[in-house]
């Protein structure tokens, strides 16, 4: 049973590893094609297995910012966190994360009023 999910894992990492390989290659193509520069099978390999491996570097330093907080979840101050050593990145985050907030606002402001059009409604009713 441990033989399987170690094979399940692996093949797993496998597919992810060439996914990031994929994307990696597609967002070099196209950088070649605006920059009209050509980038090699090597580099496109060294930069997907470079990404591949930060993003698991990102994943253990998330689990942890999680634990530290005693938390099971991460959440999105974990991220906002793991990116407060890259400015632009760390302002990119924190402008999705107001916009996320604004959005969860109006929609709670939207059910909000709903509800109490609802109670009116049954409040004249009766």
């Amino acid at each position: 049973m441990a033989e399987q999910e170690e094979y399940d894992n692996l093949a797993y990492v496998q597919r992810l590893n060439a996914a990031v390989h994929y994307s990696a290659g597609q967002i070099c193509e196209e950088l070649s094609q605006e920059l009209d520069v050509t980038f090699s099978r090597q580099f496109i390999a060294v930069l997907s297995e470079a990404t591949f491996k930060q993003c698991a570097v990102f994943a253990t330093d998330l689990e942890h910012f999680a634990q530290h907080g005693k938390r099971s979840v991460i959440n999105a101050d974990d991220v906002k966190l793991l990116a407060r050593r890259s400015a632009p990145l760390a302002k990119h985050i924190r402008d999705l994360s107001e916009q996320q907030n604004m959005e969860n606002e109006a929609e709670r402001e939207k059910r909000k009023s709903k509800k109490v059009k609802k109670s009116s409604k049954s409040a004249a009713v009766d």
